[in-house]
């Protein structure tokens, strides 16, 4: 049993669909409890093809009541202009901002028009701007959704990159890692989060989800997100979780 399992559990799904439609109902959930529990619901979204119908559901299915005391940050961002197709601000924003009525002050992406360190700073400065975290403290997000590539990275922690040793700051700058310069949150303040989820979906990720989850394969980014306090939860669909071990899989119907 790998490390991560002792706090992790993986959600099996039939299918994209119903993953989606899980995801939404905890979204839900949370944001009420959140928002009864101090005023707001701050959650980190990660870009790239999984989440995309997650969002389109979010738009249409969230109570509107929720959303002016939602406040949304990217988990990282390639430094583009926010229109650009390479853009994770751009895919939200299509898919999601601009259908829901989510107040533009409550969208908080990172500034890319500068070099790397000081996008990483300025979004620094935006972290500490809202959550106002006492000395020693790391923001505390309600909800972070994170996806797995291939290689084993989350958010834009690749593996080998010197972003894995962040141990203080809450953000790092990520120089050219595929095609792009990067900004992305770091290990403290995801491990941070009252809930992590990952969005694992695809036959592709079906190697690298059995070496996360059922071994913690140290050589792989995601293996290190642990959270200290919180919830970590990996919603997998049927392909993504062919490889996983049957007492794992905990089949949602």
């Amino acid at each position: 049993m790998g490390p991560l399992i002792k706090k992790a559990r993986v959600l099996v799904f039939d299918d994209i669909s119903a993953l989606e439609d899980f995801a939404l109902g905890k979204w839900m959930a949370m944001a009420r409890e959140a928002v009864n529990r101090k005023g707001t619901f701050a959650a980190a979204l990660s870009g790239g093809g999984t989440p995309v119908g997650l969002y389109r559901k979010l738009a249409r299915a969230v109570e509107p009541s929720l959303w002016p005391k939602t406040h949304i940050f990217m988990v990282d961002e390639r430094l583009v202009p926010h229109d650009n197709a390479d853009s994770n601000f751009r895919m939200m924003d299509e898919m999601l901002f601009s259908k829901a009525p989510i107040p533009k002050g409550n969208i908080h992406p990172v500034r890319t028009d500068g070099p790397p360190e000081l996008c990483a700073e300025r979004y620094a400065s935006e972290l500490f701007a809202f959550f106002q975290p006492r000395k020693g403290d790391m923001p505390v997000f309600d909800l972070v959704l994170l996806g797995l590539g291939e290689d084993g990275h989350t958010a834009s922690l690749f593996p080998g990159a010197d972003a894995l040793k962040e141990k203080e700051r809450l953000t790092a700058a990520v120089p050219d890692e595929k095609r792009h310069a990067r900004v992305t949150l770091t290990y403290p303040v995801l491990n941070s989060a009252r809930n992590v989820f990952f969005l694992v979906a695809g036959e592709k990720k079906a190697e690298v989800l059995e070496r996360v989850v059922e071994r913690g394969d140290p050589a792989l980014p995601a293996s290190a997100i642990k959270p200290e306090n919180g919830t970590l939860l990996f919603l997998a669909d049927s392909g993504a979780a062919v490889m996983l071990p049957v007492k794992m899989k905990n089949l949602q119907k």
